[in-house]
């Protein structure tokens, strides 16, 4: 119970007209000339960030999928040792974004994906950059509402996938992880999946053998299959030589942001209805 103005309004009170006005605002949201209009008038490129965020629901848990469409100006090129060190002048912020969130199947996601695509004005083809983590089900989608645009793989989850290997093959903390890690870091930066490649395949011969090498060989063939996957995603150095940008963190802190704190309190479990 708190006091505002004199009133006592009780925690119950906010509750109800919270599902009072929640049509409301979502009726607004999908349908008001006023929501894209912002958007549709700002200049810049058109970067759109895909993901997911698990919440605990009276169904179990689910999956609640993201995106947001967002409209940047191209920065100032750079080389790829500027890749972490862009300051707000030589990569400038995204100027005007809509996010729209959903615990549903990838199919109707999709649809509501097209849906924001229509109400944006954002053509299926044009200066549109995709950017996100590795999961399938955001390439299908971009695919299947855009066709074939600009795909970029978010930097920090492939240096994830490179640290995690090298983990496996020369243990945490010792100077050949060290090493790795560094020199992995520069060579997909510089050329996509090329060196690491030739890394690869290097490694492969060298573990072929023995028994106890087996976690390292798989630890090198997950690795060669995740970045082969995505090797036409890669294109740091042009993207940084574009000023574009090369991660999707605005989505991943949306997932902290918009959901984490509001959705994965201590205890919570949601109907699955009043979240979408």
């Amino acid at each position: 119970m708190k006091v505002w103005r004199g009133l006592e309004v009780s925690h119950e009170t906010i509750r109800k007209l919270c599902h009072q006005e929640a049509p409301k605002v979502k009726q607004f949201v999908e349908t008001s000339p006023e929501v894209p209009k912002d958007f549709i008038a700002a200049k810049g490129n058109v970067e759109l960030t895909m993901d997911a965020a698990k919440v605990n629901t009276l169904k179990g848990w689910r999956d609640m999928k993201i995106g947001i469409f967002g409209k940047r100006l191209l920065g100032e090129g750079v080389g790829v040792s500027y890749w972490d060190k862009r300051t707000r002048q030589m990569l400038p912020d995204i100027q005007v974004r809509v996010a729209f969130a959903s615990i549903e199947e990838k199919e109707l996601f999709q649809k509501r994906v097209n849906a924001w695509r229509s109400r944006l004005r954002v053509g299926s083809t044009g200066d549109i950059s995709a950017l996100g983590d590795g999961a399938e089900w955001i390439w299908n989608i971009i695919r299947a509402v855009f066709g074939t645009v600009r795909e970029c793989l978010d930097i920090f989850h492939a240096l994830e996938h490179l640290s995690g290997t090298g983990k496996v093959l020369y243990k945490e903390g010792t100077k050949e992880y060290e090493q790795w890690k560094e020199a992995t870091k520069w060579e997909l930066l510089e050329s996509g999946f090329e060196k690491i490649e030739n890394r690869l395949n290097e490694l492969a011969s060298v573990f072929q053998d023995k028994d106890e090498d087996e976690d390292k060989r798989e630890a090198v063939r997950k690795l060669r299959g995740y970045l082969e996957t995505h090797k036409n995603r890669l294109g740091y150095r042009e993207r940084l030589a574009e000023g574009r940008a090369i991660g999707s963190g605005q989505v991943e802190g949306a997932c902290k942001s918009m959901i984490g704190k509001r959705l994965k309190q201590t205890g919570a479990c949601w109907d699955v209805e009043r979240l979408k």
